[in-house]
């Protein structure tokens, strides 16, 4: 009950938070990479589907991972 562009744009999401976890490219790299026209449509599309900014969500998994961390050192 999706149309293909609500389809490809959900997948190109799932792929951005997967390359902003593995951080190994710059949010323009990955704009370039997903043939988004600017780093601005990216952001808002990415913001339109998940509530957060490309910068927020980079941020949680910074987070979760220090959490995580501190979990298995204490």
């Amino acid at each position: 009950g999706t149309t293909i562009e609500k389809f490809l744009i959900s997948h190109k999401i799932e792929k951005i938070k997967e390359l902003i976890i593995y951080d190994k490219l710059s949010l323009t790299e990955i704009t370039w990479k997903l043939n988004f026209s600017s780093v601005a449509h990216l952001s808002n599309q990415f913001k339109k589907n998940t509530g957060l900014t490309p910068s927020h969500f980079k941020k949680l998994k910074s987070k979760r991972q220090r959490s995580v961390e501190e979990i298995l050192y204490e």
